[in-house]
């Protein structure tokens, strides 16, 4: 790409993600900024994506390989002290388009409670407390269902709900179990903080998905003549002179190409911006050595104190009448926070939500899910390169339930997932409850393909015509025959079943680190430039010290907004 190879850009930025564009939007905005964004996968004019990337049901963009990185697996559980790791690996989609996660994720636009900032102040991220965000969190959006001075009128970012009016049979149900067991409506879940039910705010725009891509890249934005965007292009590695950042290296279609740059943002998510500064010779010295890389900078934080949400699910076959009907394609309407009251945890600190479609096919359209995870998580996971392919995907470990808090609020919210589905508000709605094994056989059909599609239509049917039959397709495809019962009248049952399939929300944050200078853990300071180097900054999920009770979309749309304005604020 010798037009790219013959000029030096000012900022060039590492993934066109939910932050990456976000990021580039915004820098290029200042017409002396000479502005490239990187892409590893495919780019998209908006209104020209394909189909399953506009769709507002996210398990078709999210199960789809064209989309995703191929062949990233991870580690879920509780990694084992004194016995061999026999833990399995199973695909963890993450997007790999321009748009990024906000292209393929659930759309769910949920900013976290005040604490969850504050407490980034107290890990040493300072000027990241809730009243420093929050400007940034209503730059980005324009909320269309309430005003006032928590809410963003003239953002990219649509934000709307659906209310009670329309919800699914499901989605009423569970609701109606909520207020039987006496929880309140919040209404406004990015502006009241205590615990109760709620609509769910979501990132869609008359019926198609808002990412960043859509938003912050327009028609407008990208004819502007600082600014470019390369998709299909994979960086292996940030190029130093010393310890300055000088550009970055680049692989497309073949053809490998430097591309210099005054500075380098590195936004290529939680797992991939960590593998990215160290193929790049950013990371613990030793790790480094044992890969054959050299060392650029000693930071022992890269990589490690990977957090996400740990969380089992329950499902549950739905009556017909309380299934999608066809004008709605959105799988969540309305979610409960509530706080466990575990010593030492706080507020807020638990998440519950039902999805009125557990998959894109027609087994998953007939079961629902009830959702359950910890909203304020303490286990810590890590990223490692792949010692055969350091270009190759990860290897990843989130390590959950690693932190006794956590298996034990798995288990608190799971007798209360269920004692709501014996309320009389759910008990109209279902039959047949039961916990979620995912098995190998459910695992290879969540993937979107034609044969796929036929063979759950088959079991769709069947589940349909009996309840023998629809039981038959529960044991063998879903539960692994394991029953609600089982696990509850047995507490060793319900903590295997837990650390068998404990699994995370796509919320992958905190690889590396915000933090204060002295903090030999951190990865960044406040303003994302990599301790140790010059010319380089990181601004997506992995800065975040500590995961917030949230889905991290807005979250991380946030920490582009407030990066680039400090960067701009530079000058």
């Amino acid at each position: 790409m010798a037009e790219f190879e013959n000029q030096k850009f000012d900022y060039v930025i590492v993934g066109g993600g939910s932050a990456g564009c976000v990021v580039a939007s915004r820098l290029s905005e200042r017409s002396q900024n000479n502005v490239l964004l990187l892409e590893a996968g495919e780019d998209f004019i908006p209104g020209t994506e394909p189909m399953e990337i506009r769709d507002t049901f996210a398990g078709t963009a999210h199960s789809n390989p064209r989309f995703t990185w191929l062949g990233q697996t991870v580690a879920w559980g509780p990694r084992p002290s004194n016995a061999p790791d026999n833990r399995k690996r199973v695909r963890y989609a993450q997007g790999r388009v321009i748009g990024g996660g906000s292209s393929v994720n659930g759309m769910i636009s949920i900013r976290g409670v005040p604490t969850d900032y504050d407490g980034w102040v107290e890990r040493g991220a300072k000027g990241w407390g809730w009243d420093d965000v929050l400007p940034y969190f209503k730059k980005q959006e324009t909320d269309v269902d309430f005003d006032g001075p928590l809410h963003g009128q003239d953002g990219p970012m649509a934000v709307r709900r659906i209310f009670e009016d329309r919800w699914p049979g499901f989605t009423k149900g569970f609701v109606e179990a909520a207020r039987e067991d006496g929880w309140n409506d919040l209404k406004d879940k990015n502006a009241v903080f205590s615990d109760g039910y709620f609509p769910i705010a979501v990132a869609n725009q008359e019926g198609r998905r808002t990412s960043t891509a859509t938003a912050y890249l327009t028609t407008d934005v990208r004819a502007r003549p600082n600014f470019n965007i390369l998709g299909e292009a994979r960086v292996e590695k940030v190029l130093f002179s010393g310890t300055k950042a000088t550009g970055v290296r680049v692989h497309r279609r073949g053809e490998v190409f430097d591309i210099q740059a005054n500075e380098v943002i590195v936004s290529s998510g939680a797992l991939q911006s960590p593998a990215l500064l160290l193929r790049s010779g950013i990371g613990p010295a030793a790790e480094l050595t044992e890969s054959g890389i050299d060392l650029v900078a000693d930071r022992a934080g890269v990589g490690k104190h990977l957090m996400e949400h740990p969380g089992v699910n329950f499902g549950c076959y739905m009556k017909k009448d309380s299934r999608l009907p066809p004008d709605l394609r959105l799988p969540m309407y309305a979610g409960m926070r509530w706080s466990s009251g575990v010593e030492g945890c706080p507020a807020g600190d638990m998440y519950m939500i039902p999805m009125n479609k557990s998959f894109w096919h027609a087994v998953g359209e007939r079961v629902g899910l009830m959702m359950l995870w910890v909203n304020k998580s303490y286990s810590t996971g890590e990223v490692r390169l792949n010692a055969n392919d350091p270009m190759g995907v990860p290897k990843v470990d989130f390590n959950m339930c690693s932190d006794e808090r956590d298996l034990e609020r798995l288990k608190i919210g799971t007798r209360f997932m269920a004692k709501l589905c014996e309320k009389h508000g759910l008990q109209d709605k279902l039959h047949d409850v039961f916990p979620i094994s995912y098995s190998d056989r459910a695992r290879r059909y969540a993937v979107y393909n034609t044969p796929n599609k036929f063979q759950t239509w088959v079991g769709g049917q069947a589940m349909d015509m009996s309840g023998p039959l629809r039981r038959w397709v529960i044991r063998n495809f879903i539960s692994d025959g394991l029953t609600v019962r089982d696990i509850l009248e047995d507490d060793d049952t319900m903590t295997q079943w837990i650390q068998k399939t404990v699994l995370g929300h796509f919320h992958a944050s905190c690889s590396n680190r915000m933090g204060a200078a002295d903090d030999p853990g951190a990865v960044t300071d406040p303003s994302a430039r990599v301790y140790g180097v010059e010319g380089l900054r990181v601004a997506d999920a992995s800065i975040m010290p500590a995961v917030p009770c949230a889905n991290t979309n807005f979250p991380t749309i946030m920490i582009g907004e407030k990066v680039a304005g400090t960067i701009l604020a530079e000058g």
